[in-house]
């Protein structure tokens, strides 16, 4: 998220409240650690968990805080900071018919909001698992604070899901590495990238761990390269184990030896100007991929993606998940999923048909199951 240049007035007029309430008892927003528990959510009528018999389908999913492609001043050109009821349970309602259609085992989701004023304090979690057939999700915040002076924004809790019809254990938050490209008090109250973890048990097969992730969308450092050495990292520490797992997430990076890298003109506002003369920066925070090109390789390298490469490369655009346009349909791929195991061969979609629930589509696939 860019914060435009007289917002940054007002933002900063808030300095001194701000500086005092960072040194009270009370600070406003969440500093998190490097390891927590993950907050534990539980249907209160319980449905009967699946008993498959070789596969599970998984699914990934940034749902965009339930506000599908309506505009908002983070992303997407947009004004709008907050959003009433009426506006986000239409949202929400569209997000929970497509997962009753696809039917995921396993579902991650980012950018969920939790009682957030941005999206008139819904649970949006509840509201999810209340309405679909899952019995448990792993929650953790990635963007925290009691009151966020800058845009009205306000109260702030987004973050990351696991959901499953089977208990999840172990669940946790694994922080990611802090961004250095921002003033301090601009990094107090944004987001802190993370990964939620845990584990599911289906009777008659092995422990499956599963990791799901966000990793920064407008770092201009290096610090997207450490978020994919980390999840790398908790990747491998399973794989030594001896244990087959299921990662995935938002990524926010393109796969290696994407045709296009840089998307400046496509995300561009009016206002804006980016690759000419005296323009400062250059590029769009977020938007050019060119010197990113080979980040997500050692991951490629190591692990099995639902998408190979090779796929991908052949044809890319049946792949893209995401566009920054309201009015477009997508023009790049930010979401995958990984394994140290195996993918049914024939079972991913990327399902571009959800164009209208949010700016992301969501990515499934079988993930196969080993026996005890």
């Amino acid at each position: 998220m860019n914060i435009p240049f007289y917002r940054k007035i007002v933002f900063f007029l808030f300095l001194p409240l701000l500086f005092t309430a960072i040194n009270s008892c009370e600070p406003l927003a969440t500093s998190f650690g490097d390891v927590e528990d993950a907050v534990m959510y539980t249907k209160s009528a319980k449905v009967t968990a699946p008993l498959p018999d070789s596969t599970i389908k998984v699914m990934t999913w940034n749902i965009r805080f339930g506000i599908r492609r309506q505009s908002w001043f983070g992303d997407a050109c947009g004004d709008n900071t907050v959003f009433t009821k009426d506006e986000v349970i239409p949202g929400l309602e569209g997000i929970v018919s497509r997962i009753n259609e696809v039917k995921p085992d396993i579902l991650f989701l980012q950018e969920c909001d939790i009682k957030s004023n941005r999206t008139a304090y819904i649970n949006e979690l509840q509201y999810i698992l209340d309405n679909t057939y899952f019995n448990y999700a792993a929650y953790v915040s990635e963007w925290k604070s009691e009151f966020i002076p800058s845009d009205g924004l306000g109260r702030m809790d987004m973050g990351l899901v696991i959901l499953s019809p089977w208990p999840i254990t172990d669940a946790k938050r694994i922080n990611l590495a802090t961004r250095t490209d921002q003033a301090g008090i601009v990094n107090y109250f944004y987001l802190h990238s993370c990964i939620v973890s845990g584990s599911i048990k289906i009777p008659g097969f092995k422990e499956i761990p599963l990791l799901n992730i966000h990793a920064s969308a407008f770092a201009t450092d290096d610090t997207k390269q450490k978020h994919f050495e980390e999840f790398k990292a908790e990747m491998d520490k399973l794989d030594a184990a001896g244990k087959y797992f299921i990662a995935g997430g938002d990524l926010n990076e393109l796969p290696p030896g994407s045709d296009s890298t840089d998307f400046c003109y496509e995300d561009m506002c009016p206002g804006e100007s980016f690759h000419q003369p005296g323009d400062d920066p250059q590029h769009k925070a977020g938007s050019d991929y060119t010197r990113e090109n080979t980040w997500l390789q050692p991951i490629y390298d190591t692990y099995k993606c639902a998408v190979p490469l090779n796929v991908y490369r052949a044809n890319q655009s049946a792949y893209f998940t995401h566009t920054t346009r309201p009015e477009h349909t997508w023009d790049r791929t930010l979401d995958y999923l990984f394994t140290n195991n195996r993918w049914r061969a024939g079972s991913t979609i990327t399902h571009q048909a959800f164009l209208s629930n949010s700016d992301h589509a969501p990515v499934s696939s079988e993930f196969v199951l080993v026996k005890e």
